[in-house]
């Protein structure tokens, strides 16, 4: 049911918001369209706003893409503790954006609702389990695959729409299916494995989605949330972690220390822009700008740490890419078909 006080639920734009964070590419937004993201009210989108709409969720999605380098620099550390690190810097910061929204009234009245709180504890675990598979494949040198992962993870989310919500797949949507169901043939048998990473960041993902649209919080104060319930056992697991030799407490350097401190902040600058994008622009251009993150992924794999790309799994790639082309034309001709 809905809790009293807490605004709207999120839409399906804004449950994807809090993916892959930022990195000092934040640069590339101002300081004001980061500021303006939580004030922005809602309205009809109009040609400057769609055109803004564009610029800033450009930006949102080129941090998001380019999180893989600013990962790298800690590479010298486990996943496990450095997801510990950003849900507990990630939950300061979002106090701190709580705080100058002016939304703690909400956030109290959602956790005093037993249903809203067993929700975000659901969400936050879908969360973990992304952040920490990503994390992980970005410090062992398996970034394409985490590409391949955020490439599958659209056609993953319309499989929860057909097999969980019930909804009738088009026809385009089953040729996507069994493109994208051949892609992970073809990467198995290339791999000698299952793409379990990639398929791990795509189920997880598309499953937080599912989850966030249960919540009735606004995207901001949704992630608020879900890390406020992550943040007692972060802390419990650094602690836990503080007294090993190869531990950021052990054996970080200044620099190193200002990267892990920062993973509060590169969570939450995108975030932000995102949210005012998704109020900017229609959701058949928002869509497409999807593909940034993973494409930027796939680059620095490839071109800037020489991972592997035989010929096998190019053509694993190109069935998926094939798949999210039908699936992104169906859905142009739709929007513009509902128009006439």
């Amino acid at each position: 049911r809905r809790v009293p006080g807490v605004i709207r639920r999120s839409t399906s734009a804004e449950s994807a918001a809090t993916g892959p964070a930022a990195t000092g590419a934040a640069a590339t937004a101002s300081a004001a369209e980061v500021r303006q993201a939580a004030a922005d009210p809602p309205g009809t989108p109009t040609a400057d706003g769609i055109s803004r709409g564009v610029r800033v969720g450009v930006a949102a999605y080129v941090i998001w893409g380019l999180l893989t380098i600013y990962w790298k620099q800690l590479s010298a550390f486990e996943a496990l503790e450095l997801i510990g690190w950003r849900m507990a810097c990630a939950a300061v910061v979002m106090a701190a954006i709580v705080t100058v929204r002016g939304t703690w009234p909400r956030l109290r009245t959602a956790f005093s609702d037993r249903t809203t709180v067993l929700r975000l504890i659901a969400a936050a675990a879908l969360l973990t389990a992304n952040w920490g598979s990503y994390v992980w494949a970005v410090v062992n040198d398996r970034v394409i695959e985490t590409a391949l992962g955020y490439f599958i993870a659209p056609l993953a989310t319309m499989a929860i729409g057909v097999f969980v919500l019930r909804e009738q797949p088009s026809t385009a949507q089953r040729v996507a299916f069994g493109l994208a169901s051949i892609a992970v043939v073809i990467l198995t048998v290339s791999n000698g494995r299952p793409p379990w990473v990639a398929l791990a960041l795509a189920a997880t993902w598309s499953l937080y989605g599912l989850s966030k649209r249960q919540i009735s919080l606004d995207a901001i104060d949704s992630l608020a949330g879900e890390t406020f319930v992550l943040f007692a056992p972060a802390i419990a697991l650094l602690i836990a972690v503080s007294g090993r030799a190869n531990s950021v407490v052990s054996s970080a350097d200044p620099r190193e220390w200002a990267f892990v401190l920062g993973t509060g902040a590169v969570t939450a600058i995108p975030l932000m822009l995102f949210a005012s994008a998704a109020k900017s622009i229609p959701f058949t251009l928002l869509g497409p700008l999807n593909l940034i993150v993973p494409v930027i992924n796939f680059g620095l794999g490839w071109l800037l740490y020489d991972e592997e790309m035989p010929a096998e799994r190019v053509v694993g790639f190109a069935f998926v890419w094939v798949a999210l082309i039908v699936v992104m034309y169906d859905r142009i001709r739709s929007a513009r078909a509902s128009r006439l």
